[in-house]
């Protein structure tokens, strides 16, 4: 079935969430301030992990900044903490973190090859093994973070579901279209990203990663036309 592995993954994520939120009501301040540290420093130690394996950094910088540009010139942070405000107050929700909750969910889940590789192996018919596995880790990690970030964590479940089964379309639709140096890089300019999320959570400065999301995008565009010329 097509999308099956993102639709488990959707679940776990959900279910892991639901056990989250309801152990995270019960763990004493100290302890959550504990767990966010410890949240901040694995997703750095995971974001270098990731970035340097990339072997195009020019790729790598120009993704960055063209990316950050357009995600400036759109303001998406904005706009995006302005939906989740609203979104907020139609769920009645005060959870301050609900925003880097979805977004650190969000990245976690999706930057890393597994996702990509996984979502193109479904699309191409070769089965949603690799998925599966990792909707079973997602689904481990997501009681971890919905106990630090509360409810945010869950509603990552619709930029999971958009990008990966995005790209579990593109798969089915226009065949072997990414190869294994195009994952390699988006994978890398994820890390970055996630180095700088990681950066966010420790509260060492603010950085609007949200504004540097086109850069996944751009490094895509750019592995192409590198390959092409």
């Amino acid at each position: 079935m097509l999308l099956a592995g993102t639709l488990v993954n959707v679940l776990t994520v959900l279910i892991g969430s639901a056990i989250g939120i309801f152990i995270g009501n019960r763990i004493p301040q100290r302890i959550t301030k504990g767990v966010f540290q410890a949240i901040g420093l694995f997703t750095i130690v995971l974001g270098v992990g990731m970035a340097i394996k990339g072997e195009a950094l020019l790729v790598l910088v120009f993704s960055l900044i063209i990316g950050t540009i357009i995600g400036e010139l759109a303001s998406l942070d904005a706009r995006v903490d302005g939906l989740s405000k609203l979104l907020k107050q139609h769920l009645r929700l005060s959870n301050p973190k609900f925003t880097e909750g979805m977004l650190t969910a969000f990245l976690l889940y999706c930057v890393g090859s597994m996702t990509i590789l996984g979502a193109i192996d479904e699309g191409m018919g070769n089965g949603s093994e690799i998925l599966m596995t990792k909707a079973l880790m997602d689904g481990f990690s997501s009681i971890a973070l919905a106990a630090a970030f509360g409810v945010g964590v869950s509603m990552s479940v619709v930029p999971l579901f958009l990008f990966q089964g995005g790209i579990t379309l593109l798969a089915y639709l226009l065949g072997d279209f990414i190869d294994t140096t195009i994952v390699t890089e988006l994978s890398a300019v994820g890390g970055v990203l996630l180095v700088g999320l990681g950066i966010n959570i420790l509260d060492i400065k603010k950085i609007r990663i949200m504004n540097m999301l086109p850069s996944l995008l751009v490094v895509v565009a750019l592995m192409w036309l590198v390959a092409y010329f």
